[in-house]
């Protein structure tokens, strides 16, 4: 097949720290060229992929995440250039202005859901329910879009499970990694690691709107010690981290449709306790690769992470072999394209 895969404008592929989407845009387009399938990637000009790269944007711009002309300009460019192409898909990651204008498009287009069905996305998503074929990364996900739209077929994000390193012999400290804002939940770790007397580091991009919550909700717990906080860290240090922790706390306070960083901790033989929010309980298996329990009781949060003891790495390794590698979501949306073509 000829695939166009557009990524938003605002990150490189793949990142070099945050960016759950474009690693999973990355790990595509690698894939589907190594199965033989002609890929081109829209993406920035500072992007690397085996895939055709093309660009309008020389190099990333996070500091411009959100702001519309970039995303329209991105893909106005990224249409007029398929139109030349004769694909015989699109695929698109880039947010809500390729769905929109998609029936300018002489290609079909699919579109992979990578963020939650908050009130502003539902009611895009409900005007454009049949424009598209769509994706979900998540039953969850699925189950709380607007009814009536077209779904083409489900694709589980993935990592390269072989460069995370398996370890069984941890470190005392806990974990708590992502983006520093109170949907992630860094004020409940660092409560947690209080009550048990643990050492808690924490690490990921701070970004501008989340600053008030850093300084009045994480900085005056930092102590350097028992709570350290690394800020953004390397892709090295950051899988160090994940091999090492004793446990990986994520005590989410919004409904995450997947949460790759889950699937992280687990390949490097790390329990996941986690809050029952959004797509926790498809990745986490309660009692096997972790514990989940219900939002907000952080009682029951604190007594979990007490006993990630009895958790086995080798099982936590051996559920992402099974279900979370790239392989496994190339084949997916493999079959998701064939799927919607032959429609």
């Amino acid at each position: 097949m000829r695939i166009a895969q557009l990524a938003p404008p605002w990150i490189t592929v793949p990142p070099a720290g945050y960016g759950g989407t474009e690693w999973v845009v990355q790990q595509l387009c690698d894939g589907l060229t190594a199965r033989g399938h002609d890929v081109r990637l829209y993406a920035t000009g500072d992007s690397h992929t085996a895939a055709q790269l093309c660009s309008l944007f020389p190099r990333e711009m996070p500091d411009k995440i959100g702001v519309t002309p970039f995303e329209a300009r991105h893909t106005a460019f990224a249409f007029a250039d398929m139109e030349q192409g004769e694909f015989d898909l699109v695929h698109d990651h880039s947010g809500f202005i390729a769905v929109a204008f998609s029936r300018y498009l002489a290609t079909p287009m699919v579109h992979t859901i990578h963020c939650p069905f908050d009130e502003l996305g539902y009611g895009f998503y409900e005007q454009f329910a049949r424009d598209v074929g769509y994706i979900c990364i998540s039953e969850y996900q699925r189950s709380m879009a607007p009814p009536g739209m077209d779904w083409a077929g489900r694709a589980y994000n993935a990592i390269e499970v072989d460069q995370w390193p398996f370890t069984s012999d941890k470190d005392d400290y806990l974990l708590a990694f992502g983006r520093v804002c109170e949907a992630k939940g860094f004020h409940h770790s660092i409560e947690t690691a209080r009550r048990l007397g643990r050492r808690l580091i924490m690490a990921g991009v701070l970004q501008a709107p989340y600053r008030k919550y850093f300084r009045e909700m994480v900085e005056p717990h930092i102590d350097g010690d028992q709570i350290v906080y690394e800020g953004e860290v390397t892709m090295e240090r950051k899988r160090e981290l994940f091999a090492n922790a004793g446990a990986f706390l994520f005590p989410i306070t919004w409904p995450e449709p997947f949460g790759l960083v889950m699937i992280e901790a687990m390949a490097c033989g790390t329990p996941v306790v986690a809050m029952r929010q959004g797509s926790v309980p498809e990745v986490v298996d309660d009692g096997l690769t972790g514990f989940v329990v219900d939002p907000e009781d952080l009682d029951a949060f604190v007594s979990a992470v007490d006993k990630v003891d009895q958790i086995d790495p080798a099982a936590c390794r051996r559920v992402v072999e099974e279900r979370f590698t790239v392989e496994r979501m190339v084949a997916d949306y493999e079959a998701i394209y064939r799927r919607y073509l032959e429609r």
